[in-house]
Formats: structure tokens, sequence, C-alpha cells
């Protein structure tokens, strides 16, 4: 036996302790460093025998203690947990939980990206004399034992572009997918792909993959943890945690401290406990599937048990993943069933194939939409009176009937009549323009449809930029007019524009500098009263109101303060309205509800937006006025809108309808990075900002400054992020040239 070896491996544990607890618990730590103390001064003299049962005696005290203290571990003990450099990690679970494996991406410092593994790994199963080596594709984040290289967990986006790469061969393959979610948050950096657009893409391509995902989460951080955890079933670790942003990032906004600042250490305790991170939180609201036991303290690379304990959850979560949407397969569903609620993980007692057929895929692809749909149901307010909900039962039901017999039963039945009667006429027609070919002048200029020209070709507004109803008013006048002041471009100085003065600036020009173009920012409602048609605005699920799911202190108050100065129940605002009679339905993001911000009603709303457009069929757009990222004081309650919103986009666009975005402002983090991120069509407003994080958060997680253009739309539409830029005076006659000439079987209005 090795002493030194097992000596020092105890003061690791004793290391560990102090790190976890810092000043807390005193006595329990001098206990265990005198005893250790003792063992170290009498090493020297003492017996062979004597030595091993000094230290089997002081191995069980330190069991003792850690048994002890575990129920005393507060939410920000576990946030130290997960980080701490003796935290087990993905490449320990990949040599004990595994029979076998090849790593794909991320092995060392000059791989694309070391804190993202990707590994084609198997497991053997033994059914009598008969081996089954079932391939899986396991994908994580590598935090490494005190390895700087892997950035601590933080993926890159080439690092997401690469485990979104593999999890399609897997789907090629038809073999399932393990993710192991260990990030603080993705890495706030805009190069190509972008942070943003990269997460985006993830969660749009994982909410239709047609073989079964299986997420287990430790360290859970906000849009870096969803752009691999969206999965059909979600395991995590006792003592990790899952939320919308780290502690000390939440206690910072709270606080308001300025940058390079540290919020006082009791606030982001307090913080950690209103956020809700636990896994027993996350499983309570319904965010997770199950919790997996971990040791006491929290599972270290030492803990074997533990790993044989999440080897067979991962097999019990990814048989069970089969099972539901095969046939044939009663007797064993009932047999994972049972052995999950009596927690007996004996994956080994019968042998189920893990692959799908087509029919089973889709039955998956549906069911993990059904299960996203279903969740944060609890975390807004809907008030509706129960008659109009009826109301619009029935309306849905009779929208659903009209789009079946319109769009479904007459296509399938009129498209070869179609076909017929066009091929008749081509040839009716040149027929009759051979016949009378003589009879025809040959003179004159031919007739042009110059309103179909303008339409088409027309990109400004009529007169001087200035966007002018049919009776040649502004419809809407910013309360800004009403400032007898002039006004400095913030441009002046590299442009050397004039000051103009207020009333002109943010009423005849649009908020616009008629010297640089330099875009100020406008109210939302100057999008609502300028751009869609007049009186053809009907606002709907006004009812659903933001709300404080997590109880979260003097959150209700600031919510009510919200709704009464601005007449909002939530920062998204739903319509059904029309653009130069093209019908659209519309989801607004307005920065001055709370920033814009998303929680739980305005993802609600946002899908039952889409929703309505599917039935419908109409285009769908979502202008974001301006959006600061995901409600904190949500919690994880606002994370999931990513995944969830995601899906609710897909399953829109895959039914042949057109969703376009146009960003104006500012418009930052999970929404760009989920939502609005995966549209195909995205748009922005000049001098609007676009990314993942602003450069308060780069400058605190990277300590890098960033440049003042960063953010700009002119760097998106460089790296492909978004495909076009508008000037808000021409906001309403592009977006007539977009829905008229992006077509195709994504148009649904046609």
């Amino acid at each position: 036996m090795d002493i030194e070896k097992s000596i020092q491996e105890l003061e690791a544990r004793l290391q560990y302790i102090q790190d976890v607890f810092g000043t807390r618990r005193p006595e329990d730590v001098a206990l265990l460093s005198a005893k250790l103390a003792g063992l170290r001064s009498g090493e020297q003299d003492a017996k062979l025998s004597d030595k091993v049962k000094l230290l089997a005696q002081l191995e069980d005290l330190f069991g003792f203690v850690e048994q002890k203290l575990d129920p005393e571990l507060t939410p920000m003990d576990r946030v130290r947990i997960v980080r701490h450099p003796q935290r087990i990690t993905l490449k320990d679970i990949l040599e004990f939980c595994y029979d076998n494996y090849t790593e794909i991406g991320g092995q060392d410092e000059y791989s694309i990206d070391p804190s993202m593994v990707i590994a084609r790994a198997y497991i053997t199963r033994r059914q009598g004399d008969k081996v089954h080596n079932q391939p899986v594709m396991v994908i994580g984040q590598e935090k490494g034992h005190g390895q700087e290289f892997r950035n601590g967990g933080s993926v890159k986006p080439w690092g997401n572009a690469k485990a979104l790469q593999y999890m399609k061969v897997a789907e090629t393959e038809n073999i399932p997918i393990h993710t192991y979610v260990f990030t603080p948050g993705a890495f706030p950096v805009e190069d190509y792909p972008g942070a943003a657009q990269q997460i985006a893409r993830n969660l749009y391509e994982m909410a239709a993959l047609r073989v079964p995902v299986i997420a287990c989460i430790s360290e859970g951080g906000s849009g870096g943890a969803e752009a691999i955890a969206l999965a059909d079933t979600r395991l995590m670790l006792s003592h990790g945690y899952y939320s919308v942003i780290s502690p000390e990032g939440a206690a910072a906004i709270e606080s308001g401290i300025r940058q390079g600042q540290r919020a006082p250490v009791e606030l982001i305790e307090e913080v950690a406990s209103r956020l809700n991170i636990t896994g027993a939180d996350n499983l309570r609201m319904g965010y997770v599937d199950r919790v997996i036991q971990e040791p006491s303290l929290g599972a270290r690379p030492h803990h074997y048990d533990f790993f044989k304990r999440l080897r067979q959850e991962m097999m019990l979560a990814t048989d069970e993943a089969f099972l539901s949407v095969k046939g044939m397969n009663f007797i064993r569903a009932m047999a994972v069933k049972r052995r999950k609620k009596a927690h007996l993980a004996d994956a080994e007692a019968f042998f189920v194939r893990w692959s799908l057929d087509e029919s089973a895929a889709e039955r998956l692809v549906w069911r993990r939409y059904r299960k996203f749909r279903d969740m944060a149901q609890q975390a807004y307010q809907d008030k509706t009176p129960v008659s109009r909900r009826m109301a619009e039962s029935l309306r849905q039901l009779s929208w659903s009937t009209y789009s079946y017999l319109r769009y479904e039963f007459l296509r399938a039945y009129g498209t070869k009549l179609q076909q017929l009667r066009e091929e008749a006429e081509a040839e009716v027609r040149l027929v009759a323009n051979k016949l009378l070919r003589p009879f025809r002048s040959t003179g004159g200029a031919r007739k042009v449809d110059t309103q179909t020209i303008q339409k088409l070709t027309e990109l400004s507004c009529a007169e001087d930029g200035i966007c002018l109803d049919g009776d040649g008013n502004s419809v809407y006048v910013s309360p800004k007019t009403r400032e007898d002041k002039a006004v400095t471009c913030p441009n002046a100085a590299t442009h050397g524009c004039l000051d103009l003065w207020a009333p002109d600036l943010f009423g005849d020009f649009a908020g616009v500098c008629q010297y640089c173009g330099h875009h100020f920012p406008m109210e939302y409602q100057w999008f609502t009263h300028n751009v869609l048609d007049r009186d053809s605005v009907s606002e709907f699920n006004a009812e659903v109101e933001a709300a404080n799911p997590l109880d979260y202190p003097g959150f209700d108050q600031k919510l009510d303060d919200a709704k009464k100065k601005l007449k909002l129940k939530s920062s998204c605002i739903t319509y059904e309205a029309s653009i130069e009679g093209i019908k659209v339905v519309v989801g607004l993001l307005a920065a001055p509800f709370r920033g814009g911000t998303v929680g739980a009603a305005e993802g609600e709303k946002f899908i039952r937006a889409l929703s309505r457009a599917r039935k419908k069929h109409y285009p769908f757009l979502a202008y974001v006025h301006g959006t600061a990222g995901i409600r904190i004081q949500e919690g994880t309650n606002g994370v999931i809108q990513m995944p969830r919103v995601t899906m609710a986009v897909r399953r829109y666009i895959e039914a042949g309808g057109l969703y376009m975005v146009l960003y104006d402002t500012n418009s930052y983090a999970g929404p760009v990075a989920s939502f609005l991120g995966c549209s195909p069509y995205q748009f922005s407003v000049r001098s609007a900002n676009i990314g993942f994080a602003g450069p308060g958060v780069i400058k605190e997680t990277t300590g890098t400054d960033i440049p003042p253009d960063y953010h700009l739309a002119y760097n998106a539409l460089a790296r492909g992020h978004i495909q076009g830029i508008w000037d808000r005076r021409e906001i309403r006659n592009n977006l007539v040239q977009a829905f008229q000439t992006i077509g195709g079987r994504n148009l649904y209005y046609r």
C-alpha cells in the first residue's frame, strides 16, 4: 500500500473541503487538519500495520465529516463544487462509464476547440453468451483538472459548430447521442460564426434530430448549456447547478456596480438561493427528468461507484427513449419504469436495440416538441376569461379546418388539374399568337404596369426618405419631437454632421441623421403605426402577463411599475396585421419593458403567435425593438424559453411558413442565440447592435476590451448573421419587397 500517496489524497480532500466552505465550519477543518498532521508526525516511528490502521481510521473520519457537511451545502457551495479542479470531468466519464472510445475533437490546445470534446464510444452489454457493443456519440464541454487551455469549459463558436456536425453524423449513423454539460457559459466572441448565431443553429437542428439525445447536466450556464442540452431526457447531478446566469453576474446586476467591481459576497450567496439553481429546484420545476445522487460533497475521480451509477442511469435513459417510440415494447418499458421508480439502475438485465425506423423517429421528434411545449406553464399568468378561451379554441379549430381543406385536400387533388389547365392554356396561346400575328400593330411601346415595377424595385419612401401615410401625414409622432432643442449626432466629430432640431429629427426624419445616416433609437410605436397598415393591427394574447415564478424579492413591484407605466403586460406584443395588404403575424419585443427581456410569458406568446401563423398560413415577422436577453429573475423558467420557442419556430418553418426577423437598437444574449438567430431571413436597421453578450459582460468574462463597433450590424452582416441592413425610413417598402420576392414553398400567404 502506498502510504504517502494515500496521505496526499487526504490532504487534497481537506483542501477541497476548505475551498467549498471557505471560512465556514472551522472546527471540522481544524479536526481533520490536526488528525492529518498527527499521522504525518508519527509516520517515521510507526509500524506499517499501525500506519495502515491509522490511515483507515482517518479515511473513515473524512467520510464521516463529509457526510455531516453535505446537508449543509448552500446553492453557492454547489457552484464552488462544480467549478473545483477536483470535480469529475468529461474525460473521467469517458474513461469509467464507457467500454471504449475514440476522441474526435478537442484533444489538446491545438485542436479546433479544446473546451468541446467529442468521442465515438460504445457500451458493452452481455446477454448470456452474446455480447452487444452499442455505439453512441458522446459530446460535452471539458473543463479539465486545472487545464487552463480548456478555458474552463467555456466553448467558442467553432466548438459548438463541431458538436453540431457530429450530432448530424450520429443522426446519419442512427445512433443515440449522450451530451454532458460542464460549462459556466459560452465564450462571448463574435468571430465567425458568432457565439449567438451558432447556439441558435445548434438549437434549431437539435429540435429535429431523429435519434434520441440524453443530456446530463453538471454545470449548466445559460446559453452555453442550451447549445447541447436540448434533449429527450435531461438528467442532472445532485451537486450541480443549472441557471440563467452565474450568481456573480446576477449579483452584479442586482447591486448596480460598475464594470471591474465585485458584488458583495453576501449578496452573491443570497442571489444563488433566489435563482433556484440546484438539481432539486430544477426537478421540481420540471426542467430535468431525474437527479442522479452524488457522493457527499460532490463526485470526484476516486468515486468509482458513482461512475457505475452514472453509466447505468445513462443506459436506462437511452433505453427509455427508444422504448417510448418503438412498438412491441410493453414488458421492457414496464421494466424500465419499475427500475426507475425503485432507483434500481440495472440496465444489464435486458437488451434494447438502439436504432429507430422512420415512423419511430417521427414519433420521437414529436414527443420532444411536446415535452418542451409543456414546460414553464406555471411561470406566467394568463388572465384570459374562460368564455374568450373557448371562443379562441373554436376559432383555432375553424382555422385548422379551413387550412386543411384549402392547402392540403384541394392541393392533393387540384395540382394535376391545374397542371393540365396550364398546359392547355399554353398550347392555345401559342396557336392564337400565330393566327393573330398578321393583324397586330408593330408600332408603339408596350404598356407597362408601373405600379408593379414600383412595388418591386423602389426601396426608398416617396418623399426625401420620409415615410408618409395615404393622406400625406406622419402617422406616429414621437414624444421627442416636443423637445425644443438641438441634437448632436454621435458621428459629428468624424463625419462633420451638423446639429439637428429635435422636432425634425424625430418627426420627419424618423430618427435618422440627414448627414451620415446614423439611426437614433425610436419608440416601438413608430414601427406599429408607420410600417403596418393603418386600422389593420389587431393585438391578441394580451392577457398573458409576465410573472414572478421564483418569488424573487422585490421583482413583483418592479413588474407592476413597468406594467402601469408602459400599459404593457410583458415585453412581447403579438399582432395580426397587414403590410400593403399582405396579412402577417407580428411578434414584437419592446425594449422599454424590462429591457425587452424574455421570460415565460414572452416565450408563451411567441409560441402561440407562431401557432396562429401556422394555422392561418400567414408569414411571421419578429420585430426586435430591443432585447437585453433572458430575464434573470425568472431563472431557468426564462432560459428554457430558448429551446421551447426554437422548437416552435422549426415546426412553423417545416410546415411551410416564412419566418423573418428585423432587429432594431440593441439585441443581445438568449433570444438572439435561439429563436431569433435561427431564422433564415434576418435583417437589421442601421446602427443597431447585435451580439451574444454586451461589452461589460465580455470584459468581465474574458478580461479583454472590445472595439466600440464590435456589435454593429455591419459586423453581423460580415459574418453572415444577418442578410441585410435597412434604413428605418425604408422598412415598410423593404418588407413588402422581401415578402414578394423571397417566395417559394415557405411563403404562406401565396
